[in-house]
């Protein structure tokens, strides 16, 4: 545990991403939908110019780079120029931050506050609606060891829970030199008019293989917010209906590889 910041600063830092904003002039002003085309139209088009193997081809290599860089970063500096911006963030989004990616999703769930919090805490319980998450050892008070798939292949980190308030808040952050760098918070929330808990989750984390690694998951499908949509989903049907939900006969997509901790 690491006390040199107040827990207010460490909780305002963590929930509105300070650390991780956009550089100056640098802000996202593409929309997804269009960050989703520039990025596959890219590709496609860079691929295309090299193999030209020509100046021409050099040329449609470099458009189609700068559009790849256009679906990465969410920044178009022609819109900038003109003052445009297709880009709206609301709760649930999915947004790159100056280094890797942020992730903020909720869903209520009709179980009171406490024992949410409590099904969370226990760290080992995750595997349950975390699909990409093989184990999850608990290695102290404050200290997991996380074991899952990135990208087809094994991965393990350790992790620290920094900020702790009962039963509202649970923060956390991978320790340093592990394999997967992330960090974020799970606030519970009693939902309006006594309808349960709201569980949102921030997270900020870099793919293993940076940016290469996530444009990779983005080609594949892999999206980190409709994983942890998922995950939450799951959640939900385990915590409401008390048994451990299935996909057996329902159709299935790509996986992500998104780390939690």
């Amino acid at each position: 545990m690491h006390t040199a910041q107040g827990p207010a600063t460490r909780a305002r830092a963590l929930g509105n991403g300070e650390a991780n904003a956009p550089r100056p002039g640098q802000a996202i002003n593409v929309g997804e939908a269009e960050r989703w085309l520039s990025l596959l139209g890219g590709t496609a088009v860079a691929i295309l110019g090299l193999r030209q193997q020509s100046l021409g081809g050099l040329v449609l290599a470099g458009l189609g780079g700068a559009l790849v860089y256009r679906g990465l970063s969410g920044h178009c500096p022609a819109y900038s120029a003109l003052g445009v911006k297709t880009s709206h963030q609301g709760e649930a989004t999915s947004v790159r931050a100056y280094r890797g990616v942020r992730v903020d999703r909720s869903i209520t769930i009709a179980r009171p506050q406490a024992e949410v919090f409590r099904f969370w805490r226990d760290f080992e319980n995750l595997p349950r609606f975390m699909t990409y998450l093989q184990k999850v050892e608990v290695t102290g008070p404050y200290r997991t060891r996380w074991t899952a798939k990135a990208l087809g292949v094994p991965v393990s980190w350790e992790a620290e829970v920094f900020m702790e308030r009962q039963p509202e808040l649970i923060a956390w952050r991978s320790l340093e030199g592990s394999t997967v760098d992330t960090a974020g918070s799970v606030h519970f929330t009693p939902a309006l008019g006594g309808r349960g808990t709201e569980v949102r989750v921030e997270l900020k984390y870099d793919p293993p293989g940076g940016q290469a690694g996530s444009a990779l998951a983005w080609l594949t499908g892999q999206s980190p917010a409709g994983m942890i949509n998922e995950d939450l989903r799951r959640l939900k049907q385990l915590l409401e209906a008390g048994e451990n939900p299935t996909t057996e006969g329902q159709p299935s997509g790509p996986r992500s590889n998104v780390p939690f901790m």
